[in-house]
């Protein structure tokens, strides 16, 4: 049985590579390592993972597409050394953190088990397009999608964009 989907209303389309990251990013999340993700401007965020014991020698971090993916592999250095307890997790991880569109790395460091990773988004961009609505004869209307094609006898796009403008 399939779970109903997030997005399965037709008021959204073109969002199924959406729900593909939040599954992508829920399987990933086993909670280890612990992070925090703070604002730290208008257009600055921090995400700080606890990666106690891990040198920077062990850690490394990527930017595949739109994920921010940490991964942390720390060497066994435990020869002639006996546990009587290990409760410090000495185990390998991986994080990923979906980013949206234009989110920007800007750098990261270690400092006392705290790793940091600074983001810069950027401020968006406020976009409006007026739509031309327009009148035509008393017959049934159909609106006039894609390019039209050039040439016998038809005209193109351009001039038929002029011709409605001269209708107006």
């Amino acid at each position: 049985m399939s779970r109903p989907s997030l997005f399965g209303s037709p008021l959204f389309l073109g969002f199924d590579h959406l729900e593909q990251m939040l599954d992508r990013v829920q399987k990933s999340a086993d909670g280890y390592p612990p992070y925090n993700i703070e604002q730290t401007g208008e257009t600055r965020l921090r995400i700080t993972l606890a990666v106690a014991g891990f040198s920077m020698d062990d850690l490394q971090i990527t930017q595949e597409d739109n994920q921010l993916v940490i991964r942390g592999r720390q060497r066994e250095d435990g020869e002639g050394r006996i546990f009587l307890h290990r409760g410090i997790a000495a185990r390998q991880f991986q994080r990923a953190f979906v980013l949206a569109e234009g989110i920007e790395v800007e750098g990261a460091w270690l400092d006392n088990g705290l790793l940091h990773v600074d983001l810069q988004r950027p401020l968006p961009e406020v976009r409006v397009k007026t739509i031309q609505i327009a009148t035509r004869g008393q017959g049934p209307q159909r609106p006039v999608v894609g390019q039209v094609p050039v040439g016998e006898g038809r005209v193109s796009e351009a001039r038929l964009a002029e011709a409605r403008l001269k209708e107006s």
